[in-house]
C-alpha cells in the first residue's frame, strides 16, 4: 500500500469534519478489510458498507419459493453457493439438500444448459440472484436455452438493480454519507453514466487497495474542492458507456420492475423480470408457487447495516448467536456480506 497515498488522504482530511463515505459494492467492502483500509484512516474518516451483496437483499418470500420448488420430486435446483444458507421463514437450501432435496452448485448460468440436457425427464431451475454484474450472462443463458431449443431450463428472478437502490438511500432521511465509493463491476456494464444523477461526490473504483486509496483522494478533493461529480478511477475497464452489448443483450430478456429488498422493502423498478417474449423460461409463469409471508421476529439489524445506519458490531447478534455457521440474518451468509467481512476481519 502507497504510504504517499495515505499521506495525501491524511492532508486533504485535516481540519475536515467527519466524514462518512459509503462503500456500494460487497467486493470493496472485503478488499477494504484485507488491505487494512480502515484502521489507516484519518479519525474523521469512516467507511460504511451498503446494499451491494446480492444474496443478502434477497428476501423471504424468494428463498420460500425455491425451497418449495426443491421439495418436488421432478425438481433440480441450480445455484450459486452463497445461496444455500440464506435463510428463509423456517429453513434454507442447505438443510432441505441434506434431506433428499436435488440442489447443485454451479458457477455459471451456462452450467444449466448442460445440466438440463443430462436431466431430459428434470426441471432444472436456476436462481437468478444478483446485481448487472451476473445479469448479462442470466440473460445470454435464456437466448442461448431459446436458441437450442431446452424445453426443461427454468429461471426464478431476482436479480436486481443498483442505481435505484442509490436513488432510494440518497432519499432516506436516516441515511448519513458524504459521498460513495461506486462498485466497478457493475459500472463495466452499466457504465458511469447510469450514475449521474448522484449529486453527492462519487467515484467508480478498483478494487486493489491502491485503487480504493485512489478514489477516496478523489472524494476528499470534490469535498475540497465543493464538487459534487462522479468520476471513473477504474478507467482500464469501466467506460462512459458501459457495455453496450451486454446492455442490449439484458433489455432484450429482462425489463424492470419494483421489487423488495430483504431489510429494505420496495424500491421502484428495481428489479429484472423475463420479459414476456421468453416467459417459457419464467417458472413462476410456468408452475406458479405460494408461499405464505410470514414477517419472521428477529433482533437482527441487517436492514439497518444495508443502509450503512449501523455497522454489525452494533447488532446485538453479532458474533453471539449470528456467526458463519449459523446465520441469523442474510449478511453473514455470503462471502460478500457485510456482517461475514467483519466477522472475519475485525
Amino acid at each position: 500500500m502507497s504510504n504517499l497515498l495515505v499521506k495525501k488522504i491524511e492532508r486533504l482530511a485535516e481540519d475536515k469534519r467527519q466524514l462518512r463515505f459509503m462503500e456500494v459494492c460487497g467486493t470493496h467492502t472485503v478488499s477494504i478489510f484485507r488491505a487494512g483500509i480502515r484502521q489507516i484512516l484519518p479519525s474523521n474518516v469512516e467507511l460504511v458498507s451498503g446494499p451491494g451483496c446480492p444474496v443478502c437483499v434477497t428476501n423471504d418470500e424468494y428463498v420460500d419459493k425455491a425451497i418449495a420448488y426443491a421439495q418436488m420430486d421432478d425438481v433440480i435446483i441450480a445455484t450459486f453457493g452463497d445461496m444455500l444458507k440464506v435463510p428463509g421463514t423456517k429453513t434454507n437450501l442447505a438443510e432441505i439438500s441434506a434431506v433428499g432435496a436435488d440442489v447443485r452448485i454451479i458457477y455459471s448460468p451456462l452450467d444449466c444448459i448442460k445440466i438440463a440436457a443430462e436431466n431430459p425427464n428434470k426441471r432444472v431451475i436456476f436462481l437468478a440472484v444478483g446485481f448487472e454484474t451476473t445479469a448479462p450472462t442470466t440473460a445470454a443463458t435464456i437466448l442461448t436455452a431459446k436458441s437450442q431449443g431446452v424445453h426443461n431450463l427454468f429461471f426464478l428472478s431476482a436479480m436486481k438493480l443498483v442505481p435505484p437502490a442509490l436513488k432510494m438511500l440518497l432519499n432516506d432521511s436516516a441515511v448519513r454519507v458524504d459521498g460513495f465509493l461506486l462498485p466497478g463491476h457493475v459500472a463495466v456494464v452499466i457504465g458511469v453514466n447510469a450514475f449521474k444523477f448522484l449529486k453527492l461526490p462519487s467515484v467508480v473504483a478498483g478494487f486493489e487497495a491502491e485503487e480504493i486509496l485512489m478514489a477516496l483522494i478523489n472524494l476528499l478533493t470534490q469535498i475540497d474542492e465543493d464538487r459534487a461529480e462522479v468520476d471513473n478511477e477504474y478507467k482500464s475497464v469501466v467506460k462512459v458507456e458501459g457495455n453496450v452489448t451486454a446492455k442490449k443483450i439484458l433489455s432484450t430478456v429482462f425489463e424492470e420492475v419494483t421489487t423488495e429488498w430483504r431489510g429494505i422493502g420496495e424500491i421502484p423498478l428495481s428489479g429484472l423480470k423475463i420479459r414476456d417474449e421468453f416467459a417459457d423460461f419464467d417458472i413462476e409463469k410456468i408452475l406458479p408457487v405460494e408461499v405464505e409471508k410470514v414477517q419472521r421476529k428477529t433482533a437482527c439489524r441487517c436492514g439497518e447495516v444495508l443502509r450503512g445506519i449501523v455497522t454489525p458490531k452494533d447488532c446485538p447478534l453479532f458474533k453471539k448467536v449470528c456467526n458463519p455457521l449459523h446465520a441469523v440474518g442474510p449478511c453473514m451468509v455470503s462471502v460478500e456480506g457485510i456482517c461475514a467481512a467483519w466477522h472475519r476481519f475485525s
